[in-house]
């Protein structure tokens, strides 16, 4: 029996929604987007993934009155003193597509040689019981991978056709659904998540 009924997800992304559905078996009996309830996007002011998340979590808890599960996430160069970091999804700009973002990440790293491109994937959730919450559980993954010029695959989103593992010999994009969501930053920080919250449930 489940420990929570219903749960909300600071996104209305369809995929994250499925995937946190599938990692919380068990815990959770059913988990709804926040635009299911017409929740309004969160003013994403923060300087780290884990303002971001808090920031997404409170809102998507406060405007529902459930407890909700917010994630922020991106891409670490250490060659670029971490950008793009938190502006991830902005990097090319407020409007900027997939494209125009893996386009910048090309032109950054045009002069940099190998050893230079190594990029992290991280990824910040957290959980919160309440709008007014005031010790939500916080989880992270890491990802570590190198940039590369030559996109390859058609799966996932974001920078993963740029995203090379080398332990896997193929990008991020080339993978299947089940390798990613075991190896990812997300995974990892879903299953960091899922540990603490039944730690939270056991009053460990």
């Amino acid at each position: 029996m489940a420990v929570v009924e219903r749960l909300v997800l600071a996104s209305g992304n369809p995929g994250k929604v499925s995937e946190l559905q599938s990692l919380l078996h068990g815990l959770v009996a059913e988990i709804r987007p926040q635009s299911f309830y017409y929740v309004p996007e969160a003013a994403e002011t923060g300087t780290t993934f884990i303002e971001n998340a808090i920031i997404k979590a409170r809102n998507a808890a406060a405007h529902t009155g459930l407890p909700a599960v917010a994630d922020d996430s991106g891409l670490e160069i250490p060659a670029l003193d971490g950008a793009p970091g938190v502006r991830s999804a902005r990097w090319a700009g407020d409007d900027a597509d997939q494209a125009a973002n893996n386009a910048r990440l090309c032109d950054e790293l045009i002069d940099l040689g190998p050893h230079e491109r190594t990029a992290l994937y991280r990824c910040v959730l957290v959980y919160m019981r309440h709008g007014d919450d005031p010790a939500p559980l916080i989880a992270e993954g890491h990802w570590v991978g190198e940039v590369t010029d030559q996109p390859r695959g058609t799966g996932g989103f974001g920078y993963d056709p740029h995203f090379y593992l080398p332990e896997q010999g193929c990008t991020a994009a080339e993978l299947d659904a089940a390798t990613k969501n075991r190896l990812s930053h997300r995974g990892q920080a879903l299953g960091h998540l899922r540990s603490r919250m039944e730690a939270l449930w056991r009053g460990v």
